[in-house]
Formats: C-alpha cells, structure tokens, sequence
C-alpha cells in the first residue's frame, strides 16, 4: 500500500514541478504568439460583421448586440491573472496525468532508477506524444482551421498508442521482426493520414504559425525532460525509501 501511495505522491511532485515549468516557458515563448494570433482573429471577424444586414442590425441595440455575442461564444478566462491562473492549473493537472502514465509505464520494466534514466524517459514520453502525433496535426492557433474534434482525437490517441508500442519494441526487443513491426506502426498512421479541415483558408501568417510550432516544440520538450528528470528524482527518494 505504501507502495503505490509513494508512486502517486512521486507523480503528483514531478507533475506540479513540470506543470510549473512549463507554464514560465509558456508565458516566455507560446503566450505572446497566442495574443498575437487573437489581434488577427479579431480582425478576420470584424468584416463580417460589417457586412451584415444593415436594416436588421438598426433594429437592435449596442447592448443586446454585446450581449448576444457573449452567448454565442460562451464562457472564457478573463485576460491578465485569470487567465494565467487557469493556465497553471491545467498544466499542473496535465503534469500530474502524464507522470502517472510514465511512471506506470517505466515500473512494469523496473521502474526509473535516477535522474539521469528518469530524462531518457521523459524523452520518450516526448516521443510518444508531441513528436508522433505533432507530425500529422501541428499545434494551431486561434482562426485556423481545424477538423472536427472526434476524428482528430482518435487519430491522436491511436498515433501515440503505435508510437509508444514502437519505442518499445526498439527498445526491448533485437529481433528483425520486431523493427520491422515497428517501423510499420510509426509510419501507418501517417499513410492513413490525420483528419484535416475543408478549407486551409486562415487569416494567421505563415510565419507566425511557423513560429507557435517551434515554440510548442520547444516548450513541450522542456516539460518531458523536466518530468523524467524529477520522476526519476524523487522516486529514487520516496520508492525505495518505503
């Protein structure tokens, strides 16, 4: 029992610590490309607007107008320390998340030694679920296009099950076949292909997208490494201590 509670207090540390992490880097590199993308996004709507029904626009005030806009789009954080606010929350639950699969997945193979083993690890996760799935469905920014959600998240989840399979059996088995299979797994998704939109039309810069991707990249990478690092850490702390 003492056990498995160390494994979850391990996986709630390096998730907070690399949730943490990863929110600076975020707030340094992702953030003030997001602001940017939203300038665009914003000005990409307001023609449309303009270009309404004058006469049925007369017929209703500023206020109703704000207010029906407000429906329309729903609930949001508002911008400044809200924002942020639910921004380290979700990266530290995200942190969380990812560490319990990691350290699951490294304990049925002996379980992360130190450090230095626990980065390797994160490399992997890095692998697995940015690199794969990131090669088929690129971060986006605010106004791009997108397919819908349902296929894109299956494609996902299946892109990164094949990936983490793959890894595996580079890893842990020598044999011809087993290359074999798993050059095959990291390359059928991506010659089924990932679900794409009907229109690539986007108000967004080639270059300033090009610039979010890099930046989710870097930033993504970041995270892994510093949750393997920690994993490796504090499990060599709190595990073998128990």
């Amino acid at each position: 029992m003492d056990y498995f509670r160390n494994i979850v207090l391990v996986a709630a540390i390096a998730g907070a610590i690399a949730g943490l992490g990863m929110t600076v880097a975020q707030q340094l590199t992702t953030v003030p490309l997001i602001l940017k993308a939203e300038v665009y996004e914003q000005g990409a709507g307001a023609p449309a607007h303009d270009h309404g029904d004058q006469a049925a626009a007369s017929a209703h005030s500023h206020g109703e107008a704000a207010s029906g806009a407000a429906e329309e789009e729903g609930w949001a954080p508002a911008d400044g320390f809200e924002r942020t606010a639910f921004s380290v929350a979700a990266n530290i639950v995200t942190g969380i998340g990812f560490a319990l699969l990691l350290i699951a997945a490294s304990e049925l193979f002996g379980g992360i030694k130190d450090w230095r083993q626990g980065v390797f690890w994160g490399l992997a996760g890095f692998a697995v679920f940015t690199l794969a799935p990131g090669l088929g469905l690129p971060p986006e920014l605010p106004a791009m296009p997108a397919a819908e959600l349902a296929p894109r998240q299956l494609w996902w989840v299946a892109t990164a099950l094949c990936a983490a399979i793959a890894l595996g059996l580079l890893v842990y088995q020598r044999s011809l076949v087993a290359v074999l299979a798993a050059i095959a797994l990291l390359v059928v998704p991506h010659l089924i292909g990932a679900p794409q939109p009907a229109s690539f039309a986007t108000p967004i810069p080639e270059g300033l997208h090009h610039s979010f991707v890099v930046a989710v990249v870097v930033t993504t990478l970041l995270f892994w490494v510093l949750l393997g690092g920690m994993a490796g850490l504090f499990r060599g702390r709190f595990v073998h201590a128990s």
